[in-house]
């Protein structure tokens, strides 16, 4: 057969390596044409180089991380997706854990590649596939309901509030979701997850933790869930004329509430006071912001009120 140079076995092998971050596999190769002869000449002259069986890296041996994360993937067969933790690293919901990558394959592979964590799955459904660029990653609900399995509390619900910032996955979506995993790991500590996010005792928690950045600043303790200007608020100076609202992430997600928001901290505005809004997700993972916020802003009403 002859090849055009657009149509070309190795035009169509570095196009192929590009898009997939410098790596392709055996199998890639041989369907483009290139024989194993071929294959094998440009292990010997420096234009592939063998990163793993079946898996070989084009031009420049060095991979960045995203070139790791495809060769790990090819390297475990048709099917194989990055997960859990890596996956988390590539949506940028969490850290990724260096010495291992992680990917779930078909349980009927047999590879078993060194540095990678494989996953034996047999039961992923469509919805639990995405794609990052060229990478096929499992989904973020999906990688969520596998991070429910290897996370701590607090870093598991640090990973549901990047997948929200993120817009990859709201919770009032991921609960939703969920319905469709009954019985599997996971779903459960998801839910227990979203149901302290969900309901009123999550008031306690918030209450507490800010409560503790309150005390870490100096301040006097103010007054909680007293009702002012028609509104329940969560914090207030009445010395200072300050409101401060902690904000549940399931409570002021939708546009009907983030109005009543608006309104809320217009008619305290209106009336003198000062409000300051913190999330969830601020009170518990940026307590530096939010202290040091607070107390500029408390000193400076201390000052006009004092002058």
């Amino acid at each position: 057969m002859v090849w055009s140079k657009a149509q070309s076995p190795v035009g169509s092998v570095w196009r192929l390596a590009e898009r997939q971050h410098g790596v392709v596999s055996r199998r890639q190769l041989l369907d483009f044409g290139l024989s194993g002869r071929s294959i094998e000449h440009r292990l010997a002259i420096g234009r592939l180089h063998l990163l793993r069986r079946g898996v070989y890296v084009v031009g420049r041996p060095e991979l960045n991380r995203e070139g790791r994360w495809m060769a790990a993937i090819l390297a475990c067969g048709d099917g194989a997706v990055l997960s859990h933790r890596s996956a988390a690293a590539l949506w940028e919901i969490g850290p990724e854990e260096e010495s291992w990558i992680d990917v779930s394959a078909p349980f009927s592979s047999r590879n078993h590649p060194p540095e990678i964590r494989v996953h034996r799955r047999y039961g992923l459904r469509r919805a639990d596939f995405g794609r990052s660029g060229s990478i096929p990653v499992t989904s973020p609900v999906r990688t969520l309901l596998d991070l429910a399995t290897v996370l701590g509390s607090d870093d598991l619900e640090r990973a549901v509030n990047e997948a929200d910032r993120l817009n990859l996955v709201g919770p009032e979506e991921l609960r939703n979701a969920l319905g469709g995993y009954r019985g599997e790991r996971g779903v459960k500590r998801l839910r227990e997850l979203l149901d302290r996010r969900t309901f009123r005792r999550t008031d306690s928690e918030l209450e507490r933790l800010f409560l503790r950045l309150v005390d870490d600043a100096g301040l006097s303790r103010p007054l909680t869930r007293q009702f002012l200007n028609g509104f329940r608020v969560d914090f207030s100076w009445p010395d200072l004329g300050l409101v401060v609202e902690t904000d549940g992430l399931r409570y002021h997600g939708t546009p009907a509430q983030q109005a009543r928001d608006r309104l809320r901290d217009q008619a305290h505005t209106a009336a003198g006071l000062t409000p300051l809004r913190f999330t969830h997700a601020q009170v518990r993972f940026e307590a530096d912001h939010v202290r040091a916020t607070l107390l500029a802003v408390a000193r400076r009403l201390e000052r006009a009120r004092d002058a």
